[in-house]
């Protein structure tokens, strides 16, 4: 009986060897072929899978992107049934954050996607064109709380989130190069969100 191919595991296996080599060493000069390599498989199935360099590249993200959002979606379920929209927001800014390994490691490939995005023409006009969701995402917990008379409704929704997921994004890099602790940032964090939520008591 032919054996059974999981599809969706070989996907991730070839995902997971292009983040190893992201981590390892960027990702401006990976070729297929090493990818390849490291994935042990061939270089045949690696395009069967993923096609040109450019969409394994943007199929590795995705599945990282999908496995960020699951495990995000884990730890805010752990704040409860009912946790208010200060726990909320930052449980989502956290997430920016490299407080453990997976998270660091997460972040560590973002930052090798950097310089592509930047320079190679194929992925320049995906990363501009990518939707602001995770601000999006806080804008709406912040306007959410404005309804509930958790949060002052003379503040600017859209541009606090801007603010503050740009912050966290910057508070991610000097954590990652081990100018602040994961604590310090996290703090730093905290003392925004007193400011926002100030007319409630944090959750």
């Amino acid at each position: 009986m032919p054996k059974q191919v999981d599809h969706d595991q070989r996907r991730r296996q070839i995902a997971e060897a292009v983040w190893r080599l992201a981590i390892r060493g960027g990702l401006e000069d990976v070729t297929l072929r090493q990818v390849a390599a490291e994935a042990k498989v061939s270089a045949r199935l690696l395009q069967y899978y993923f096609g040109t360099r450019d969409q394994l590249l943007l199929g590795a993200l995705e599945i990282l992107n999908d496995d960020a959002e699951r495990r995000a979606r884990e730890r805010l379920a752990t704040l409860g049934e009912a946790p208010g929209m200060h726990a909320l927001v930052r449980g989502v800014l956290l997430e920016l954050l490299p407080l453990d390994e997976e998270r660091r490691n997460r972040h560590l490939v973002y930052a090798a996607y950097f310089v592509p995005f930047l320079t190679d023409p194929a992925l320049v006009k995906v990363a501009r064109d990518t939707p602001h969701a995770m601000e999006e995402l806080v804008a709406a917990l912040i306007t959410q709380g404005q309804e509930l008379g958790q949060v002052s409704h003379d503040l600017d929704a859209a541009a606090e989130a801007a603010f503050l997921v740009a912050g966290a994004d910057g508070l991610q890099t000097t954590v990652l190069l081990g100018k602040r602790t994961p604590e310090e940032a996290v703090a730093l964090i905290d003392h925004q969100l007193v400011r926002i939520f100030a007319l409630t008591t944090r959750d």
